[in-house]
């Protein structure tokens, strides 16, 4: 956590985080016509945890059900990578299934402007040629720069913008946590 932010407030916990993965999972297996070429991609860091959760909530309701789940790096894909590092730090993109003609379900934890997903489009067009590509976020906090809306949200947490949202996974911070921080004024 930087140093100028303070935490406001937690709003959900490991079981209401749950529980929302298991409802947008049970939304994406009503409302997508044919899972039967759908691929989850994680943009990193935490777009990954929900992306492996969503696939296997998915694979329990859909009987036979298996979904691909890859991991996407944005950074040379960034509007801003000259103000984030002199150098910055490429993680690796795993994306061991073809892309073409499957449906992609996008999986970020937080979507604010819209500049990440904006990226993440354009890295998964590099890799191939979707029938389709959906978005999942666990957060969506308003304030848009960009004309990019969720298919799937786990919860709408309106924020002002002196405030920001903080999701922890298990598996990147140890703990299932969303908190509001917030820069003191």
């Amino acid at each position: 956590m930087s140093e100028d932010l303070i935490r406001k407030a937690r709003i959900l916990d490991a079981d209401r985080i749950r529980r929302m993965v298991d409802r947008m999972a049970h939304e994406i297996a009503e409302r997508q016509k044919d899972l039967s070429g759908l691929a989850l991609i994680g943009i990193r860091t935490r777009g990954v945890p929900l992306a492996n959760r969503l696939a296997t909530r998915l694979a329990d309701l859909v009987p036979g059900g298996h979904f691909p789940v890859g991991t996407l790096d944005i950074t040379l894909y960034r509007d801003d990578l000259s103000t984030v590092a002199p150098q910055p730090l490429l993680k690796k993109t795993e994306i061991d299934f073809d892309l073409n003609g499957r449906t992609v379900l996008l999986c970020d934890d937080v979507l604010y402007t819209g500049r990440t997903i904006r990226a993440a489009l354009d890295g998964v067009i590099d890799l191939g040629r979707p029938r389709a590509i959906r978005l999942a976020v666990l957060i969506d906090r308003g304030h848009r720069e960009f004309p990019i809306e969720a298919n799937y949200v786990g919860k709408s947490v309106p924020t002002a913008n002196r405030e920001t949202i903080q999701v922890l996974f298990q598996e990147t911070d140890g703990s299932d946590e969303v908190w509001i921080l917030e820069r003191p004024q």
